[in-house]
């Protein structure tokens, strides 16, 4: 979320790299740029940060010349039900991990709350997963829904159990404690968090978004909060003969939230 959460993940993530022994990485960068979408100069400072994978959402193209980038850069991972016609990109794609294991990356968007209807999200992660089958065709595979309703992030969680190693939520900015290994064996928790500064309204510095609640009224752009940022996640093992999760830990480090870690 914006400079603040920029700088969390420049900071913090090469040393987890190497202290967690990190085989992936998955950053969403929705909101990276000034807090609306992701340019190509910060999804490349994103990826030299250490991420393997780089995912956005509803915001996906808000920075015009990500409908370039996302061309010539394989890393980065629009919505898969974005829109019908020619969209720039693609929604989903396995990438080769440490080891060389394969791992499946998809996104979705939800469709409760949603500003505009999107394609329907669960036919759309079922047809990618019927043909990568999790500890078949790949090693792991991570779900990415983004979305405003934790009912329908929770349903998607049910609906790729014991096909996904991993569905996590992203969007709404705040973190949840529902960290599980659901009975199929997919790793869920509703929303991973922003990356960015707490001491704010999901990320926007508070004086305009606290005006308009009061008073209806708009008076200046929001604007992102530059505070020391929280890096907030989730960390995942899982088994690479099955692609079954095995432990599920919430990272949360640096920051209003900081906490140890998973390891």
């Amino acid at each position: 979320m914006g400079r603040a959460g920029r700088a969390a993940v420049k900071e913090n993530l090469p040393r987890l790299r190497d202290e967690w022994r990190l085989d992936f990485v998955v950053v969403n960068g929705e909101n990276a740029s000034n807090g609306m979408g992701l340019s190509g100069d910060h999804a490349k400072g994103l990826l030299d940060a250490g991420a393997d994978c780089v995912t956005l959402g509803d915001h996906a193209f808000d920075q015009k010349d990500m409908m370039q980038f996302i061309q010539n850069e394989p890393r980065v991972i629009r919505p898969i039900n974005f829109a019908h016609g020619d969209v720039p990109g693609k929604g989903f794609r396995v990438f080769e991990a440490r080891g060389g294991r394969k791992v499946l990356v998809a996104q979705a968007l939800g469709q409760v709350f949603m500003k505009r209807a999107f394609d329907d999200p669960f036919s759309a992660v079922d047809q990618v997963l019927r043909t990568h089958p999790r500890g078949g065709m790949v090693q792991a595979s991570i779900i990415d829904i983004h979305c405003e309703a934790t009912s329908e992030k929770m349903g998607m969680g049910h609906f790729c159990d014991g096909r996904a190693s991993l569905v996590v939520g992203t969007h709404t900015h705040v973190p949840t404690a529902d960290t599980q290994i659901l009975p199929g064996g997919t790793a869920f928790q509703s929303d991973a968090g922003m990356c960015g500064d707490y001491n704010s309204v999901i990320g926007m510095e508070k004086a305009e978004p606290m005006r308009r609640f009061v008073t209806g009224m708009p008076k200046a752009r929001f604007t992102p909060a530059l505070g020391e940022a929280t890096l907030s996640g989730v960390y995942v093992e899982t088994d690479d003969r099955t692609g079954q999760a095995t432990r599920i830990e919430m990272v949360r480090q640096g920051g209003r939230l900081s906490q140890s870690g998973p390891i």
